[in-house]
């Protein structure tokens, strides 16, 4: 029996069903959309350049990807064994730390996108504030 599809139609349902699959399974997988409609919304509100905006969207679609490919090896462990299984830990633990590293990754180009920014807002309106 083969699971390949016949044309791209089918090919992109799949794709859709499995991230909705994640989306409604996944909790980190919810976690980290919130945390990237906030990016976006920041970022539009902050009026990032377009090589910023580049760094933005990759940073989100790497952690996005990660916690597909994540998720997709924590289910094919599971489909071989239930049972605890050294190898099955360690396979499960290192696709963890890949999803870990993406999203340490987004967090130092939030940083380095937003912080100067925000910094510099808030020390506006403090200079505004005391003015009056």
């Amino acid at each position: 029996m083969s699971f390949k599809h016949k044309n791209f139609k089918d090919s992109l349902r799949s794709a859709f069903a499995g991230l909705a699959d994640a989306w409604r399974s996944e909790r980190n997988m919810r976690f980290h959309t919130l945390m990237a409609a906030l990016a976006v919304g920041l970022g539009a509100w902050l009026q990032l350049s377009r090589m910023e905006w580049l760094f933005l969207f990759s940073a989100v679609f790497l952690v996005m990807t990660m916690e597909m490919l994540n998720t997709s090896l924590e289910r094919v462990v599971d489909l071989f064994t239930r049972e605890f299984h050294p190898l099955a830990r360690l396979a499960k633990n290192a696709a963890a730390g890949a999803a870990l590293l993406a999203a340490v990754y987004a967090i130092i180009v939030g940083i380095l996108l937003f912080l100067p920014r925000i910094w510099w807002a808030l020390m506006f309106f403090n200079r505004f504030i005391n003015i009056f």
